[in-house]
């Protein structure tokens, strides 16, 4: 089933700056990058071109941030391609659905 525009967060739509850093650093230290949270936009995509992240880059992020977040990142779910557009959308997500 393709994804709906519906389901991706909305464009232009700012998660809370405290969370994005939260994250970026979360993203930084699950994949021992070489580069510091500050360094990576928030705009920009993290898979493929961007940040340059791989499918198990993913799998690694979307593993450590159900563990802090405390909720399911599935594989399978037809909107990760809107969640991991960016660092903004994946925060917007995480706000959304957080239990911790």
């Amino acid at each position: 089933m393709p994804m709906s525009i519906d389901n991706l967060p909305v464009q232009g739509n700012q998660a809370d700056s405290a969370l994005v850093r939260e994250i970026a650093d979360l993203v930084v230290s699950a994949l021992n990058l070489d580069i510091t949270a500050d360094q990576i936009d928030p705009s920009a995509p993290l898979y493929g071109e961007g940040l340059g992240l791989d499918s198990i880059d993913i799998l690694e992020v979307a593993l450590v941030a159900s563990k802090r977040y405390g909720f399911k990142l599935k594989d399978e779910d037809r909107d990760n391609i809107g969640i991991f557009s960016s660092l903004n959308n994946f925060a917007l997500h995480v706000a959304e659905r957080r239990t911790k």
